[in-house]
């Protein structure tokens, strides 16, 4: 299927693949080919997530989802090899032209692939492509067989002999482990056999007796589990076979229920082994192109993939013996169906790609940015751009545009080509593009709804802005003073709309709040307290070097407190959690009282500490002859001389009605309820609130002066 080519990215290269691998185990877990009952029986726990965004969202949107889901586009593959064709600035080491391997989530089978610096190697001129697209699995292996910390002459069992096994069995012996591979397929012991393995035995009834034999009765010193299993049998099989004091290594994918009595009376170590090594699922390392210094990690994922190509280089692992089938990247479908089907005996399944018949990959690549998934016919009304294909644009704003009369889903963009797609043909979009520039130079786009990640927000804004196009924009609206004067004097100059995503104002419960506050004879005392414990730990929100929390959500409350009370903030005072931890990060969590000009006053408190029970956000009002409340969007408690309440199943939160004015506003060429200066209030006493807490000190707000500056 065809999809854009990506972008390239600090701290990325972008690659035309030679040849990728499938990972038959990795990759086959992947495809349900039994539909939905059968995934959610494997795995129940898809019950509890289905029920939860049922509560929030309603059985008919959350049913419309997982439908929607089984029929996208997945991007399958981590491991590949192929040449650079272009690179950002940030990367220094590497050249346009150089033979690397590569591997990591999101780097699938494509024609044309983004990767980190980090999942990046250079290939030994010995060393094949083919044989090369190993690097990843065996950098999987070669983390395994350091975790299992084998020493000479120890007797070390391998259960399971798949790619991950074989390639173990493989260096377990360079480590000087007596090997004993076992596997229930025939073929794939007399593999190992003739890769090297010191004993070779197939799985059943009298393994455990032969493991005896070769251990002169005491057992193995490390069973290594690289199976793929549902059951636990390769579990208790580790078990049963380790000496006492022994070591049990977790490489696969089992079920790890074990004996509590056998592990006890044994004392057996139970290790796991993380992916490619030291570096895995960590943001920094794998995006951001920050390495561990190597007199203190001196085996990085990056480090395990160079030494396992370099063991190919030198023939100390064997890689061709491996490879049962080899398919071109068109003949895909039938790669996967040999995996799938058991009486094929496959093992290591190649694609190999059009550039390996290409004299230079490099000058023959044209990467095409943006296309087509519809007949282009000339749409009446507002043509409209998404930029940014996240669960925000997919829950709410693409099916409220499709009930906008008038207004037509031109494309959408993305930076994953096949995420772009998939929501341009669910959603009826023209084409999608991984190029923003694609958007900004069509004249049949009038309007861009922004729903990317913060910091692109005030940079595709003020692009958009000064292209000519009206923008809906997702909050924040920006992350520092100098792009709120941006994006105030882009929109003064271009005169085109531009609208916060503050949906609160829409929200029926926030509504009948604010009627409530309007009958007020003085000023009120607001309480905001929200609980988001989801935006914690390695979750990019998450990140106070991008605003986090405070900037990233908090917001809505600024904005929310200020329309209750038709008044400006003039002043806050903050305290957080300490700060400089990990978790909890101690700027996502403050609490930040605000002083507004016609004498009320407000707290905020904003926490991501909380247990997912607590609660998300309750806001509170009293005034003269009035208290009410509001809970997470369902209920509203009003408490004047009679007490009123209201509430409903689902949470009803102004997302349609939000988008719908802002239609309304280009429509009727008028400006829109929520603007700029909206966003640039919002963004200005967030970043006070943070200097309060930072410095302890109270922070004075002038929003007009914070402007004109």
């Amino acid at each position: 299927e065809e999809v854009p080519d990506p972008i390239v990215t600090a701290n990325h290269v972008l690659i035309r693949p030679i040849y990728s691998l499938i990972s038959s185990g990795t990759e086959t877990a992947s495809i349900h080919q039994e539909g939905i009952l059968r995934a959610v029986a494997e795995n129940p726990s898809h019950l509890r997530k289905i029920w939860n965004v049922v509560k929030t969202q309603g059985p008919l949107r959350t049913f419309s989802e997982i439908k929607a889901k089984f029929s996208e586009f997945a991007v399958l593959g981590y491991s590949g090899a192929g040449v650079i064709v272009d690179k950002h600035g940030t990367v220094t080491d590497l050249e346009i032209g150089d033979r690397v391997a590569y591997g990591g989530e999101g780097a699938g089978h494509g024609e044309t692939i983004l990767v980190g610096r980090n999942l990046v190697v250079k290939i030994p001129d010995p060393v094949p492509f083919e044989h090369a697209c190993f690097a990843t699995l065996g950098s999987i292996a070669l983390n395994g067989t350091r975790i299992a910390n084998v020493s000479l002459g120890e007797r070390v069992a391998v259960v399971g002999l798949g790619l991950v096994g074989q390639l173990i069995a493989q260096l377990v012996r360079l480590q000087g482990g007596f090997v004993i591979a076992t596997d229930l397929k025939p073929d794939r012991v007399e593999l190992a056999r003739g890769l090297g393995a010191d004993s070779a035995l197939e799985g059943g009834t009298q393994f455990r007796e032969q493991i005896t034999a070769l251990t002169d009765g005491v057992g193995v010193d490390c069973v290594v589990i690289a199976a793929a299993a549902h059951s636990a049998a390769p579990s208790q099989l580790a078990v049963d076979i380790c000496r006492d004091r022994g070591r049990i290594v977790d490489v696969g994918a089992v079920e790890l229920t074990f004996p509590w009595y056998d592990m006890y009376r044994k004392e057996i170590q139970l290790l796991m082994a993380r992916a490619y090594g030291p570096g895995s699922y960590d943001p920094q390392y794998e995006l951001k192109g920050q390495d561990y210094p190597l007199p203190y990690v001196r085996w990085t994922e990056n480090r395990n993939m160079e030494e396992f190509l370099r063991l190919v280089s030198v023939g100390r692992v064997q890689i061709g013996p491996l490879v049962t089938h080899e398919f071109p990247l068109e003949d895909a479908p039938s790669a996967y169906e040999t995996i799938m089907d058991p009486a094929t005996n496959s093992l290591a399944v190649l694609l190999r790609y059009a550039a390996s018949e290409s004299a230079n990959p490099v000058t023959d690549f044209r990467p095409k940015r943006k296309i087509a998934v519809a007949q282009d016919t000339e749409a009446a009304g507002i043509g409209v751009a998404l930029a940014g294909a996240g669960n925000l644009a997919r829950w709410v704003h693409l099916p409220n545009l499709k009930k906008i009369s008038g207004a037509h889903l031109r494309a959408v963009h993305s930076a994953s080509g096949a995420r772009g797609k998939n929501y341009a043909l669910r959603f009826g979009a023209d084409y999608c593009a991984s190029e923003y520039e694609q958007i900004l130079k069509d004249p049949r786009i009038h309007a861009v709804v922004i729903a990317s990640r913060n910091p692109q927000h005030a940079p595709q804004a003020l692009a958009a802005l000064r292209a000519g196009k009206h923008v809906f924009l997702e909050k924040p609206m920006a992350l520092t003073k100098d792009e709120c004067r941006e994006l105030s004097r882009a929109v003064e100059e271009s005169g085109m709309q531009l609208t916060i995503g503050f949906n609160r104002r829409h929200a029926p419960t926030y509504l009948r709040l604010k009627n409530e506050l309007k009958k007020r004879s003085g000023p009120a005392v607001l309480n905001c307290r929200i609980n988001s414990p989801g935006i914690s730990g390695s979750y990019w929100m998450a990140d106070p070097g991008i605003g986090g929390a405070i900037l990233g959500e908090a917001c809505h409350f600024v904005d929310l407190m200020y329309w209750l009370l038709e008044s400006e903030p003039l002043a806050v005072s903050a305290f957080s959690l300490p700060t400089g931890k990990k978790d909890p990060i101690g700027e996502n969590n403050l609490v930040a009282c605000f002083r507004f000009a016609d004498g009320s006053i407000g707290n905020l408190t904003y926490c991501t500490v909380g247990s997912r029970t607590s609660g998300g956000e309750r806001v509170e009002a009293f005034a003269p002859g009035l208290g009410a409340s509001t809970e997470d969007f369902k209920r509203i408690t009003v408490r004047t001389s009679i007490v009123s309440k209201r509430s409903s199943w689902f949470a009803r939160k102004g997302y349609a009605a939000q988008i719908e004015a802002f239609f309304a506003a280009i429509r009727q060429a008028k400006p829109t309820e929520i603007t700029v200066r909206d966003g640039a209030r919002a963004t200005i006493c967030c970043l006070r609130m943070l200097e309060s807490a930072r410095t302890l000190a109270p922070c004075s707000i002038d929003l007009d002066k914070e402007l004109t500056q």
